[in-house]
């Protein structure tokens, strides 16, 4: 029995999958992100990963991914100024109301009629030792106009600074990207966050030491894995927002 395609109002039928698709838009998705909880949403196009290493573009996880959406939310400011033990356990909250976002989303964007693919903050790929995201949030969030990535590595946002925490949804739904922000001169004539690292994981700007970081920042404390040391989000001097020189 051929299939009859017809246009109806704003809906669609679709051949592969023989339900209504709805005719979304970027501000219409970024309203679902804002009303399940999150305080930013952006959104970027999937052919702007182009320098994502091969495994780890959007389109790597779900084929046929068109569109990223990023959603943030910041860690309480006290987190960051108090005693860093106990921070774990008030990042795993966030994470998981992250995740919860993510997923109530991507499900609000599949009942449209369009495929999705949720990415939580503490998913990965374990490569070389070490736990990777499937994508990248935070360059997820740069592409997506959310902030900027500083020298600390962190995105840090004009309005809440470098605490967010992200999640995102990828999708085939193709959705208008937002414009990158630009803040090209943040960090200019600035190192603190380099020489407040005990590590000394920023020394090379061109690469990360991602494991001298993480053999600094974690240590066990009463059999519980405490994160001991967040010194380049806690001295940066926008790590709450403020306004960014352009």
């Amino acid at each position: 029995m051929q299939l009859e395609f017809y246009i109806e109002k704003r809906y669609f039928y679709s051949e592969k999958m023989n339900k209504p698709k709805k005719e979304i838009n970027s501000e219409m998705v970024k309203e679902y992100g804002l009303n399940a909880g999150a305080s930013v949403v952006g959104i970027a196009s999937s052919k702007d990963f182009d320098l994502a290493p091969d495994g780890f573009k959007p389109t790597d996880v779900m084929e046929g991914c068109l569109s990223v959406i990023v959603f943030g939310s910041p860690l309480p400011q006290e987190a960051i100024l108090n005693d860093p033990i106990g921070f774990i356990d008030i990042r795993n909250e966030l994470n998981t109301k992250m995740t919860d976002i993510a997923k109530n989303v991507a499900k609000q964007i599949k009942s449209d009629g369009y495929r999705t693919h949720a990415i939580t903050g503490m998913s990965g790929k374990w490569v070389g030792g070490m736990t990777y995201g499937h994508i990248s949030l935070k360059h997820a969030a740069e592409l997506a106009g959310l902030g900027v990535i500083s020298k600390n590595y962190l995105l840090t946002n004009p309005i809440h600074g470098n605490i967010l925490w992200f999640s995102a949804v990828l999708t085939d739904a193709d959705l208008t990207p937002d414009e990158r922000t630009q803040y090209a001169r943040i960090c200019e004539n600035c190192n603190i966050c380099i020489e407040a690292c005990p590590s000394k994981a920023l020394d090379d700007r061109a690469s990360f030491a991602k494991k001298g970081c993480t053999g600094t920042m974690f240590k066990k404390v009463d059999n519980k894995w405490e994160i001991m040391c967040f010194q380049c989000r806690k001295v940066c001097p926008y790590r709450f927002g403020g306004q960014m020189r352009c």
